[in-house]
């Protein structure tokens, strides 16, 4: 997959093409599905196949005091819509001065003259151009074809929406936000060097800060880890929050990964995916009482993971 941050970079052969649009936040089973039915007319077509997304989030630039929300930050974005097939994605930096431009001004100066696309495909909901005021009629209006993809629902009626999923997540209900997603929702991170409490402990941890992906429900999770250049998944218990025994200022997580030989892997990325949620954080009255309870979240997570 081809990957542009400015429209000049565009070469050639990816205009003229049938583009799907949206900020893909999740790249989840309604995202998939509209995906899906953009290829269907780019193959029908014979077009190239791409996609036209932003980053940051506008929600970020809106609404910057909001805490992370992110499910998918952009490397990982990226990765899913890899997956898809698509031949090309177009990442560009959403700022005040792209926010501020009329929705006539996006079509032209974007997908027409930017773009040159054949053919847009947008959520039913999708809005854009100053106070987003553009819709799909904005784009047919300008001579461009578009087709509005209707909302996906699941096998409970509810609507596939990326906003269910956060929600289900702050909720540590990792198994029904993966049913919407269509994957194993993960964090990724840099593994840092702690205060090494774990260890004294007798259960060292590999850590990371959450940076802007959504926070999940705190707790103690079971969890798969990976390491960074290896290909096993670890059975792990997994912390997330800001132990309260401890007080962090920011929530991180907390990984110990079972059956594991300690050694250095500190600057390595960690991948984390989340199975269940064991319960939630607390604060014991004495550290012995914290390492029974160690104990018996390690147990509980290895039962889990091997059921």
């Amino acid at each position: 997959m081809y990957s542009y941050d400015v429209l000049s970079e565009i070469t050639d052969k990816h205009h003229g093409a049938v583009i799907a649009i949206g900020n893909f936040d999740g790249v989840h089973l309604g995202h998939k599905a509209l995906l899906d039915e953009a290829g269907k007319l780019a193959k029908e077509q014979d077009k190239p196949f791409g996609v036209l997304t932003f980053e940051p989030h506008p929600r970020s630039l809106f609404r910057p005091d909001d805490p992370p929300f992110r499910i998918s930050p952009k490397a990982l974005k990226q990765e899913r819509l890899k997956e898809v097939g698509l031949e090309f994605c177009v990442s560009l930096n959403f700022d005040w001065d792209f926010a501020s431009q009329s929705a006539e001004d996006f079509v032209q100066n974007i997908l027409t003259d930017g773009l040159k696309a054949a053919h847009i495909v947008i959520g039913f909901d999708f809005k854009f151009g100053q106070l987003r005021k553009g819709s799909a009629e904005t784009i047919e209006t300008a001579g461009l074809p578009v087709t509005s993809f209707d909302a996906v629902k699941n096998e409970h009626g509810e609507k596939i929406a990326s906003s269910m999923i956060r929600q289900n997540l702050r909720k540590g209900h990792i198994e029904a936000a993966n049913e919407m997603l269509g994957w194993d929702w993960e964090m990724r991170g840099s593994i840092q060097k702690g205060d090494r409490r774990g260890h004294e402990l007798g259960y060292p941890t590999a850590n990371f800060a959450l940076g802007d992906t959504i926070h999940p429900a705190y707790g103690v999770y079971a969890a798969y880890a990976q390491i960074e250049g290896e290909e096993d998944w670890h059975k792990a218990a997994v912390n997330i929050g800001i132990r309260p025994m401890f007080e962090l200022r920011e929530g991180q997580v907390e990984a110990h990964l079972l059956d594991f030989p300690d050694r250095d892997i500190y600057g390595k990325t960690l991948r984390v995916k989340p199975a269940a949620r064991l319960r939630s954080e607390a604060k014991f009255d004495s550290l012995e009482a914290l390492i029974k309870q160690m104990d018996e979240d390690c147990v509980q997570a290895r039962d889990l993971l091997e059921s």
